[in-house]
């Protein structure tokens, strides 16, 4: 059975909705965060970086959650969650996955930890401020984009993985001033995903306050 490691909110959220969306039998694991269990000794074997979430399909231990996504997406081609492969729609769907992983992840890290890049509090505060405005640029990307295909879905009439991926990381922007929901095509977008069955038992499961974005 697959076992995904994971905690309440994080970046685990992605795979976990789409094991829900795929209906397959899994197992939650939680890696507690409250307590440094991302950080012991057990968890760091399965992860050396000691991030989460962590996957295992058999004998199979895979970390990143983007790698996770296309995993699922590819040994369940039936569940449609990725376009077919050698089309412009699969590249697309790459494109993006990539994207919000790489480019909305990364900045949405220098927010939530901007000690990691500062000496000291005012640093700090440069930091987060500086990762907020240009998270703030991307929202509008994101926002331009459903603009101008005019599409529910994020690759236009298809429901694929990286929606759960980009409602993940729009539900991380829900303190700031500017959040996702506040955009006026990525608010109707956020609530068309968090109307999919699947992901509100996601949510449900993960026992997440609402606001949920």
């Amino acid at each position: 059975m697959l076992q995904l490691h994971h905690f309440p909110g994080n970046a685990s959220m992605a795979p976990h909705m789409l094991l829900e969306e795929l209906g397959v039998p899994y197992e939650l694991k939680l890696v507690d965060r409250a307590h440094n269990a991302h950080k012991s000794p057990q968890y760091l074997k399965l992860n050396p970086n000691g991030l989460i979430p962590v996957l295992v399909d058999g004998e199979l231990v895979l970390y990143e959650t983007a790698a996770i996504c296309l995993h699922l997406a590819d040994t369940h081609p039936g569940a449609g969650l990725a376009p077919a492969l050698g089309s412009a729609a699969r590249a697309h769907f790459y494109k993006w996955l990539v994207w919000l992983t790489n480019t909305l992840q990364a900045a949405l890290i220098l927010y939530f930890y901007p000690e990691r890049w500062a000496d000291d509090e005012r640093g700090s505060a440069q930091v987060k401020a500086h990762a907020e405005a240009r998270i703030g640029g991307l929202l509008d990307q994101l926002d331009d984009e459903l603009a101008r295909h005019a599409k529910p879905w994020l690759l236009g009439d298809t429901y694929s993985a990286v929606d759960p991926y980009a409602l993940m990381l729009c539900r991380w922007t829900r303190g700031f001033a500017r959040p996702a929901r506040s955009l006026p095509q990525l608010g109707p977008y956020l609530q068309r995903v968090l109307a999919r069955p699947a992901v509100r038992r996601v949510f449900e499961q993960e026992a997440l306050a609402q606001p949920w974005v």
